[in-house]
Order: structure tokens, then sequence, then C-alpha cells
């Protein structure tokens, strides 16, 4: 039934590149004379408002509802990028934008944080298969999904406070308060998602994707993804082992998310007696913001994984 699946065609979302900036210290405005801040995608965009606050102008290349990796730069992006005082991006997320950053006004949030290889926490690849890097390019050999762990990115907002106030200086110390701020609101996340982790009946989560290494890494989880990025197709082979997987531990949910076709997770789901249910990677502004959608996170795995009140 799941090799029946594969052969009917595409059900994933494949995703292109999309694409970067400019850079230097002194700091380019808006039209309203704010440093204009670009962030490459929501996760960011979310941060860069919170720390940026009403002293900088903070726009977004990748819109609500597109797949990050899928972006495609046109001229007024590229322009953007090219006037912004700081450019916010994961190197890894979109190779466009790797190719088209600047060093000078470029903060690749994953410098600001120990990364995990591409892969950690991935359980149960089948022997043989391709340990591809998910969305990084060529020259990036971590997972770039770094915005699922709280505790990374309260780091993140640290760092950028302190990038914003060397870009800004007459506006260094709001962007420092506003940074110590969403650092300790992440933190305060963080510990809700200990607490809420800390005692559940099973460990595995089978994911739509690899995307949660880094949720896994801090929480004690194990992560089985079904394809290693949301570009790919499962093999045969892979649908067989994660199935044998799901079993073996008892797997009650099998997890979709909202920018790939859950058509693959149904098939899986119905195959091994599990239901399916949301874990979003919040690639795309959820229906409130990052931190409600990481709560709404925290709900479906602690239903999920049985985990106690």
């Amino acid at each position: 039934m799941l090799a029946g699946l594969l052969a009917g065609g595409s059900l994933l979302a494949t995703a292109a590149c999309g694409a970067g900036p400019g850079s230097a210290e002194t700091a380019p405005s808006a039209p309203d004379g704010r440093p204009a801040v670009v962030a490459s995608f929501y996760p960011l965009q979310w941060l860069s408002e919170q720390v940026g606050g009403p002293d900088a102008a903070v726009t977004v290349l990748t819109a609500p509802g597109v797949e990050p990796h899928d972006l495609e730069l046109g001229a007024q992006q590229v322009a953007e990028l090219q006037d912004a005082a700081l450019i916010v991006y994961i190197k890894g997320v979109q190779p466009a934008v790797d190719e088209a950053v600047e060093a000078g006004r470029a903060f690749d949030a994953a410098t600001a944080v120990t990364t995990l290889p591409a892969g950690a926490h991935e359980e149960g690849h089948a022997e043989g298969e391709a340990h591809e890097e998910g969305h990084a390019g060529p020259e990036v050999s971590y997972d770039p999904h770094i915005w699922l762990d709280p505790h990374r990115l309260a780091t993140v907002a640290t760092k950028l406070g302190e990038r914003l106030a060397a870009a800004d200086p007459p506006h260094a110390q709001g962007y420092k308060d506003r940074a110590a701020r969403t650092a300790a609101g992440l933190t305060a996340l963080d510990k809700e998602f200990a607490a809420g982790l800390a005692a559940c009946a099973t460990k595995t989560m089978v994911t739509s994707h690899q995307a949660f290494g880094y949720l896994a890494d801090r929480y004690g989880l194990k992560q089985v993804g079904i394809t290693l990025d949301p570009e790919s197709e499962p093999s045969p082979a892979r649908l067989a082992e994660v199935a044998r997987i799901a079993q073996a531990e008892k797997v009650t949910t099998i997890f979709t998310e909202a920018l790939v076709s859950p058509k693959v997770a149904e098939v899986l789901a119905k195959e091994v007696g599990a239901r399916t249910a949301v874990l979003d990677p919040l690639e795309s502004k959820p229906s409130g913001d990052y931190l409600s959608g990481m709560r709404d996170n925290l709900k479906s795995l602690r239903a999920a994984l049985g985990c106690a009140a």
C-alpha cells in the first residue's frame, strides 16, 4: 500500500531555493528613517520584530503560507536586501539567500549557537539509504532548524540585540533591553517544554520530515522522520522502516505539517493503526505567533507521547 502510494506520483511539497542580501556596518534606513531589517522567513521575522521593536523597520522575504525553501527573489526583494541595515537569516535554509548575502550586514543566526550535525536524533534510517543534509546546501553539514529549540533561540535573541545595537547606536539600549525580555520569554517557554515532556509513555515522535532534531536534543526525545527534507519522497524501504519502528514502539500519532502534503503520513498512519496530528515546524506564520505556535506543538506532543499531567 505504501509503495503504491509512492508510485502514484509526487505527494510531498517540493522546495526550490530562495535568496539573499548585501551588507555594510553603516545602517541603511527605511523611508521613515529607521534601520531596515530584512528577515529571511517567519521565525526570524518574529524574533527581529521582538528585538527591533519600534526602532527598526522589519520586513520578511517569505510570504505567509509559502515554503521558505521555495522562495524565489524578485527585483524588489533584491533591492530590499541591498538596502538593508541588517539581514537576518540561517545559512542552509534558503540557498539562494546564502549566495546573495554579504558578510558585513548579514547575521547568520546559526553562528550564535552550538549546532547539531544533519541527521542528529534521527532514528532508524534503512541500511544504504543516503543520509543527506536536509535543506542545507552543499557547504552546510549541520541541521539548520535551530528555532525549534527555545533555549537556543534565546541565545540568538541576545546576539541579535547586540548586532542591532551596533548597527544603530542611538537606540542600542532599547535593542539590548528588548533582546533580554525576548530571551526571558523564550527561557520560560523552554521550562514549559521541559516540564511538559518530562514524564511521557514514549519518547519517539514520527514526523513528516526531519525538522525536529533540536527539539528532540533539548528534551530527550527520539525523532523518526518519514523524509529527510520536504523536497524528498521516502523510498519504499524507508516507509517500511518507519512503519516497523512505529509499531515496535507503539507510536499512536504520525505527525504532519501545515505546508507539506499529509498524504504519505496519512497512509502510514492507517498502515500502523495510528492517528495523525499537526506538529508545525513554524517555517511560516501560524494562526498566532511563534510562542503560541510552539505551545500548540507542546500540546500535540504531550497528547501523542502520553505525557503525565
